[in-house]
């Protein structure tokens, strides 16, 4: 079995810095974590803001706190700081080894789709942004760490992607054409997706646009875990 993850981001055209933020971090009891914050905004406010939040989600996963704690955590965090005024999506997404679980964190409006046995799940609960007051509950979804799962989260230029045109990316769509191909990898639906998201914003993206897929897959391994970054400079 391998875990594989793919990730692609676009800034919104026009700037060079977005204010989306995204790390990857290995679980201290078995595993991986992927943690995504979006500022709410662009540029280097946007940046700074998402950036402090990941940064102390991931310094709490990394201490062995529960995906759930770490969200309420960073929340009151964040709410300290800017006394309530200002707020912004969170999502974790970790594959837990140690319970053999994916576990999907969400503090963001924007759904996650989990795609399982030829059926792909919209999950679209009630969710709240981080940081506009103390104690918010995050969204919890616990599944098995099963082959053939994939799960696709994103930010809200993502899903806004083609309005101004009265069109619209859909996410449910695309992703079971991609699952389809032939054993697509992560990182091959992540860039399909977000270059069609930047199609449908005319090659001008309106917002910064991230997006994360991760999928369980039966393959022979020779446990040597990998990853490749690529980032663009003007």
């Amino acid at each position: 079995m391998e875990i594989q993850i793919g990730v692609a981001k676009s800034s919104k055209y026009g700037s060079q810095i977005s204010g989306d933020s995204l790390e990857i971090i290995e679980r201290p009891y078995g595993g991986v974590s992927i943690v995504m914050a979006d500022g709410r905004a662009t540029g280097h406010k946007a940046k700074v803001l998402s950036s402090s939040v990941v940064r102390k989600v991931i310094g709490l996963l990394a201490e062995g706190v529960r995906d759930s704690a770490a969200a309420r955590a960073a929340s009151d965090y964040l709410y300290t700081e800017r006394e309530g005024k200002s707020s912004l999506y969170l999502n974790i997404l970790s594959a837990d080894l140690q319970t053999n679980t994916l576990v999907i964190t969400r503090n963001n409006p924007i759904p996650v789709f989990v795609a399982r046995e030829e059926r792909i799940e919209c999950i679209d609960s009630e969710s709240q942004p981080i940081g506009l007051q103390r104690n918010i509950k995050p969204s919890i979804l616990e599944i098995p760490l099963h082959v053939g799962t994939t799960i696709v989260i994103y930010t809200d230029g993502l899903a806004q992607a083609g309005e101004v045109v009265g069109e619209s990316l859909d996410i449910c769509t695309t992703l079971l054409g991609l699952l389809d191909e032939q054993s697509p990898t992560a990182q091959y639906i992540a860039d399909m997706m977000l270059n069609q998201a930047i199609r449908l914003d005319q090659g001008r993206p309106n917002d910064d646009m991230s997006i994360v897929v991760l999928r369980v897959l039966a393959m022979t391994t020779d446990h040597i875990r990998r990853m490749t970054v690529r980032f663009p400079v003007d």
